[in-house]
């Protein structure tokens, strides 16, 4: 092979080829080189490195060509829903359970400790059944001391009506006696009187005589009224004794009736629903002791996401299912406040229950918002939210392609579509979270 003015450097040796290979400098170590057989293993080199540079940017094109694609789906795992345009009943969903109407809690009068358990829960009541029975040793000593002051009372009564009727008895006989005495004065002073006349008596006797009936008759006046303030003290006194004994009965009734209470009633028929007491535990005052509802007067009391729960209000229409048994009710009370968030929503249920409802069964309940008029709407996708907007993928042949779309009022499986779609086209219902860095997918 020809070479013409070829010039090699390498560190500090020089070469310099010329035609035929005449014409070489020599390096300073004083040694010669090999040129043809150098050249063909640098070539070689050279190609090997282009080689190696070229397969690695086929390599990186290939990838970039391969992260670009769209990514594929299969379209029978896809839920696609279409546009459709027409009237649109606005429900909202929300489960709960069935809870009595009227519920009477029984509770214990006064701390006490469980004694025997009579009925267990289910069973059947009437008012005036003993569920329970509770002992208070305080209780019962206070009807027996209750007890001994009325007999103290009642003693005490006899006693002094027989002080005050011998009182009365004693100022009687006063009076009588004075009384007797009186009319023996005046029969001696009309006698006095009728010898003056006759000149038998002197004036002196005769008027002494009449002033001694005059005296006797003004005591015997006095002694009347004291015997009249007897007998009126008599009475009162008599009186307010029997008014503490009364109050005192009274009293002892009401001990008696706290001793009576420890033996609970369920007060209302109906079921016992709960009883969460056992012999020998001690019970607080107060404190709730069993459940007796009604089981013939049940509502379902729903738990509805707080975000659904502003537009229902009382008097809506309500279908709540029990397990298969569909009951039509109303709205009859919207909690004010939201708990875990739920709102608690009571439904007033219409016409007779079937058998298998009973206190807190499991039921899912909707309730009828308003019925819209002629608009666009399309079933809920797993991505969107009533009155906002979602990127959604709309089914374009074989292809899905991601759109903005403006969602309105929301139902329970249709929302209402504001702008971004048109009667008759098809979006992706399904969650496409997965999705999230493509504006496109194929579809098989």
């Amino acid at each position: 092979m020809t070479m013409a003015n070829l010039q090699i450097h390498r560190g500090d040796e020089t070469v310099r080829v010329s035609d035929g290979g005449a014409g070489m400098d020599q390096p300073r170590g004083g040694r010669g080189l090999d040129l043809p057989r150098r050249s063909r293993k640098r070539r070689r080199l050279v190609l090997a490195i282009v080689g190696v540079a070229a397969a690695l940017g086929g390599a990186t094109y290939a990838l970039r060509r391969v992260s670009g694609a769209a990514p594929t789906a299969d379209r029978d795992e896809l839920w696609i829903g279409t546009v459709e345009r027409g009237p649109l009943l606005l429900q909202v969903q929300g489960q709960g359970s069935l809870v009595p109407e009227d519920v009477h809690w029984v509770s214990a009068p006064m701390a006490g400790r469980v004694v025997r358990v009579l009925v267990q829960p289910g069973a059947v009541v009437h008012a005036h059944d003993v569920l329970l029975e509770l002992s208070n040793p305080d209780a019962e000593l206070a009807a027996l001391d209750a007890d001994r002051e009325v007999s103290a009372a009642r003693v005490q009564l006899t006693t002094l009506q027989a002080s005050l009727d011998g009182q009365v008895l004693a100022q009687e006989s006063t009076v009588t006696t004075l009384d007797g005495d009186r009319a023996m004065a005046d029969k001696r002073a009309r006698i006095d009187s009728d010898m003056k006349d006759q000149g038998v008596v002197a004036s002196l006797d005769a008027e002494e005589s009449s002033a001694k009936s005059e005296q006797l008759a003004g005591r015997v006046r006095f002694e009347q009224r004291r015997l009249g303030a007897l007998r009126r003290g008599q009475a009162a006194q008599l009186k307010a004794q029997q008014e503490q004994i009364a109050r005192l009965e009274t009293l002892a009734a009401f001990r008696h009736h706290q001793v009576e209470s420890l033996r609970l009633e369920a007060g209302y028929d109906g079921v016992l629903q709960d009883m969460t007491l056992q012999a020998g535990q001690s019970v607080a005052a107060g404190a709730p002791c069993a459940k007796v509802v009604d089981p013939s007067r049940l509502k379902a009391q729903l738990r509805i996401p707080e975000i659904q729960a502003k537009d229902v209000g009382v008097g809506l229409h309500a279908t709540v299912d029990l397990h298969g048994a569909k009951v039509e009710g109303t709205v009859s009370r919207v909690d004010p406040a939201a708990v875990g968030g739920t709102v608690k929503v009571d439904v007033a249920l219409d016409g007779a229950l079937p058998k298998a409802a009973r206190p807190d069964l499991t039921v899912d309940g909707m309730i009828e918002l308003d019925r819209t008029g002629d608009i666009l709407h399309v079933g809920r996708p797993a991505l969107g939210d009533a009155q906002g907007t979602a990127n959604v993928f709309k089914v374009v042949g074989d292809e899905a392609v991601r759109v903005p779309v403006a969602f309105g009022r929301a139902s329970i499986k249709d929302i209402e579509v504001v702008r971004g779609l048109a009667a008759g086209d098809r979006i992706i219902l399904s969650d496409t979270s997965r999705w999230d860095g493509v504006d496109r997918i194929r579809l098989k």
